[in-house]
C-alpha cells in the first residue's frame, strides 16, 4: 500500500489474552464494544478463522456505507481482517500477554482510492476515527475486564 494511512492504538487490559481475544472473536461480545453506529454481520457463518467473511455497516441513514472484510491472518492472539470497498486495507488486532494482563494493539492501515472520498475522510473523519478507535478500545477493555471477573 503505497499511500497507506496508519492509525494505531493500544490499551492495557487487566484480563488474560484469552479473554481479550474472545471479546474480538465472539460476535455477541464484539457488539458490546463496537461503536453503536457500526454493525458487523457475518457473510455466511460467523468465523474469525482464515477466510471468515463479514461486512461492517456504518448506520448512516439511506447510504449505509459497507466494508466487506475477510480474515487474512490468524494465530493465537492475532487476527487480521483485510477489507475492500470505499477503504482498502487491513485491521490488525494483537493480544500481547504481560505481567498485569494483556496489551491490546489495534492497527488500522488503509488506502482510500477515490480522491474525493480520501479528501473528505482527511478533512472531516480522520480525527473522529482516531478518537473513536480510542473509545472503542476503552469499551473493549471494560467488556474484557467484566468477562474476566465473571460479571458477564
Amino acid at each position: 500500500m503505497s499511500n497507506a494511512q496508519v492509525l494505531e492504538q493500544s490499551i492495557q487490559i487487566n484480563a488474560s489474552a484469552t479473554v481479550v481475544e474472545s471479546c474480538i472473536t465472539d460476535l455477541f461480545l464484539m457488539h458490546r464494544w463496537l461503536n453503536p453506529v457500526l454493525r458487523c454481520e457475518p457473510i455466511g457463518k460467523w468465523s474469525t478463522e482464515i477466510g471468515g467473511r463479514s461486512r461492517f455497516i456504518i448506520l448512516i441513514p439511506i447510504i449505509q456505507p459497507t466494508l466487506k472484510s475477510e480474515v487474512i491472518q490468524r494465530e493465537p492472539g492475532l487476527i487480521i481482517w483485510g477489507f475492500g470497498g470505499f477503504f482498502q486495507g487491513r485491521d490488525r488486532w494483537e493480544c500481547q500477554p504481560n505481567q498485569t494482563g494483556t496489551l491490546l494493539v489495534n492497527r488500522f492501515e488503509f488506502e482510500i482510492p477515490n480522491p474525493i472520498v480520501s479528501w473528505g475522510f482527511k478533512t472531516f473523519a480522520a480525527k473522529w476515527t482516531q478518537e473513536d478507535m480510542k473509545a472503542q478500545l476503552r469499551r473493549l477493555k471494560r467488556v474484557a475486564e467484566e468477562v474476566y471477573q465473571g460479571q458477564i
